[in-house]
C-alpha cells in the first residue's frame, strides 16, 4: 500500500497558518528587559515607595500626560494603565497612578504628545515632587532602557443602519405626491 506525500502536506500547512499570526503577538519590550523584571515588584508596591525598588528594572505601560525636554533628556509624565498581553495600555478607566520616564535621548514632544500610548521598560531611580494642580504629587522616576510608543489606531465609528433604511420607498413616495400636490395647488391658483 502506498502513501501519498500529499496526504502529510495539508496538516503541515494547517499547523503553519495557524502559528503565524502568532509570531506578530510578541511582547515590545525586549527578552533581556524582562527577564531582569522581578514579578513581585508592582507599580503600586514602586509608587508606595519609590526609593526601596531603588535600580530595579520595572515594565510599565499607559498615557502620556506630558512631554518636556529637559537637560537631562527627555521627561515623560506618564498615567498608568494596566497592560495587555503584548504590553499596550489597555483602553479602561482605571490607573494606580502617575510616572515619569526620565529618556536620556532627545524625543520630538510633537511625536510622544498628550494621549498617545507607551509601554516603558527601565531602572526605578527614586522619586521625583512636582506641583500637580493645587498640590504636590510625588512621582517614581523610571530611567528608560526600552521605550515602545504605540501607533495611533483610529476608530471609525460605522452606523449599522444607514439613512436609507429609515427612508423607506412608501415614504419617501407619499412625500413626492405631497410635493406635487401643494406645486399644482399653487399652480391652479
Amino acid at each position: 500500500m502506498i502513501i501519498s506525500n500529499r496526504l502529510f502536506v495539508f496538516p503541515k500547512v494547517i499547523l503553519i497558518m495557524l502559528l503565524l499570526p502568532m509570531a506578530g503577538c510578541a511582547p515590545v519590550i525586549s527578552k533581556q528587559v524582562r527577564e531582569q523584571v522581578k514579578p513581585d515588584t508592582t507599580f503600586t508596591a514602586v509608587l508606595d515607595d519609590p526609593e526601596r525598588y531603588h535600580g530595579q528594572m520595572i515594565v510599565l505601560s499607559g498615557v502620556i500626560i506630558d512631554a518636556k525636554n529637559t537637560k537631562e533628556g527627555t521627561l515623560l509624565q506618564v498615567l498608568q494603565r494596566p497592560a495587555g498581553f503584548r504590553g499596550q495600555p489597555k483602553d479602561v478607566d482605571k490607573t494606580e497612578g502617575r510616572f515619569l520616564a526620565l529618556d536620556n535621548r532627545y524625543l520630538d514632544v510633537y511625536v510622544y504628545a498628550k494621549g498617545r500610548e507607551v509601554t516603558v521598560a527601565g531602572e526605578v531611580l527614586g522619586k521625583r515632587t512636582l506641583p500637580l494642580d493645587t498640590t504636590d504629587y510625588t512621582y517614581p522616576l523610571i530611567r528608560v532602557k526600552e521605550l515602545y510608543l504605540w501607533p495611533v489606531i483610529e476608530k471609525n465609528y460605522y452606523d449599522p443602519y444607514p439613512y436609507y433604511y429609515y427612508n423607506n420607498y412608501w415614504w419617501w413616495r407619499n412625500d413626492l405626491l405631497f410635493i406635487q400636490h401643494h406645486r399644482s395647488r399653487k399652480c391652479k391658483k
